[in-house]
């Protein structure tokens, strides 16, 4: 029992979600409340069998939401240096080498992970460091696992630079469904792992570019937990 105790004392809901639940649950009842009412003047015993439905969807819907803006408490117990976690919850759709020609101008690792609408949308920084700029473009919204999305779909870059000296770039990409990204890193501030860099909201993905000698420790479809999941070492 308290192991079960302390499990949801590390599950809060994410400040981006409270006002949405809450103006959503107002509503749900509004509508609750003059459906039974109508029901009750005009065919009481149609009210009797057709609420419990309408509630029940009502309530899975709420739930569904409730879930979506689930934001765990979570610590790295592991050496932090020259290490990158998993930004976000999800599975691994892309390891490869591109070329990025925005800001490095050669030749980079990403590894992208994708987050369904199940997952958990809060964001972490993947690195210890010092964040150089944050930068938001807007853009399409292709479906967040085609490899176009990266650079077409609206997005946020957040350049970080480790400790060794390192930079890393982390990109929130919006998706098919997502529409809104929210950034939390600031140009000139310290970072860290344990630490959000965001919040994406219904399902999107995040790029991480390293450089080409990083070790990576993940392997496709992979799935991830947000700054649990160690994705690469960097030489």
């Amino acid at each position: 029992m308290g192991e079960r105790i302390k499990k949801l004392k590390k599950i809060r809901i994410h400040r981006e979600g409270t006002s949405e639940l809450l103006y959503s649950a107002i509503i749900i009842i509004i509508i609750s409340c003059g459906l039974w009412y109508l029901f009750q003047a005009f065919s009481p015993l149609a009210g009797h069998i057709v609420m419990p439905f309408v509630c029940g969807i009502f309530a899975s819907v709420w739930l569904m939401m409730l879930n979506f803006y689930r934001c765990p408490i979570r610590y790295f117990n592991g050496d932090t240096e020259r290490t990158v976690v998993a930004p976000a919850d999800g599975k691994i759709v892309v390891i490869e080498e591109v070329d990025e020609n925005d800001y490095f101008h050669d030749r980079r690792q990403m590894v992208s992970i994708f987050m369904s609408p199940l997952n958990v949308h809060a964001n972490w920084f993947p690195v210890d460091g010092r964040v150089k700029f944050v930068k938001h473009f807007d853009g399409n919204y292709h479906k967040a696992w085609l490899p176009k999305a990266s650079e077409e779909n609206e997005h946020a870059d957040i350049m970080i630079e480790t400790p060794e000296g390192e930079d890393i770039l982390v990109r929130q990409i919006a998706g098919a469904m997502a529409r809104r990204i929210v950034t939390y890193a600031k140009a000139d501030e310290d970072c860290y792992i344990d630490q959000h860099l965001g919040f994406i909201k219904l399902g999107s993905r995040v790029d991480v570019f390293l450089p080409l000698n990083s070790k990576v420790c993940v392997t496709m479809d992979q799935p991830t937990t947000g700054d649990q999941t160690v994705i690469a070492k960097l030489h």
